[in-house]
């Protein structure tokens, strides 16, 4: 039978792993609540007082008073934005554009980064990874997509890669949480599979984009 709390003060109480699928929620105070990793498909929200609300993910289909929102939201970013228009390639040419923008991006973001005390780069703000770790993190992606999945190495793993928080432990591939590299060996890294995702892309065939690659086997 499904629980029912009544006038329970569960103010700063964590929910982790909970399933809340059609849960209903009356005279319920979420001030100052932090929702990260979740999924509001779906959900009905009527009598709401929304002030200082701050919804950062996929937004689709999200309707406000009866105004779907969701491309007046996009259409601001695009404005704000103008490149990433470019940002949603629909052929080969499309990507190696797409490409250009983000390491043009990511230069600017880390000739930033590197005027900042080492420390900082390691700190977390609100739960976020730090930015040593998003970058541990977009080696292990394009050691998972691009060179395992797309290129068929097995075991393209650094031990400084660093998967996503809520993937299981698995054997042969590295997580490493409490690693502190320096900026410039995590950047070597990143610049080594920038350039690997450069030659793919620089490569890249319509073709090869509606086809499949072959599954790897194994854990990865």
């Amino acid at each position: 039978m499904p629980e029912e709390f009544f006038e329970r003060q569960l103010a700063g109480s964590r929910f982790e792993h909970v399933d809340l699928t059609d849960a209903v929620f009356h005279q319920v105070r979420f001030a100052g609540a932090r929702f990260h990793d979740v999924d509001l498909s779906g959900v009905r929200i009527r009598g709401a007082h929304v002030r200082d609300v701050h919804i950062g993910g996929d937004v689709e289909g999200l309707r406000v008073n009866g105004v779907d929102v969701g491309p007046l939201i996009e259409a601001e970013l695009d404005r704000r934005h103008p490149e990433r228009t470019k940002l949603r390639p629909t052929d080969a040419d499309g990507f190696r554009e797409a490409w250009e923008v983000i390491e043009q991006l990511w230069a600017g973001t880390v000739a930033k980064a590197s005027e900042f005390d080492p420390a900082l780069l390691h700190e977390r703000v609100d739960g976020e990874w730090s930015f040593i770790e998003t970058l541990r993190h977009l080696v292990f992606a394009t050691d998972a997509w691009v060179r395992r999945a797309m290129l068929g190495d097995p075991s393209p793993w650094d031990p400084l890669d660093l998967p996503w928080d809520e993937m299981p432990d698995t054997e042969g591939i590295p997580r490493d949480r409490v690693a502190r590299p320096p900026l410039t060996e995590v950047l070597a890294l990143r610049a080594d599979r920038m350039a690997t995702v450069r030659q793919v892309v620089g490569s890249l065939t319509d073709e090869q984009l509606a086809g499949s690659t072959t599954p790897v086997p194994g854990p990865g």
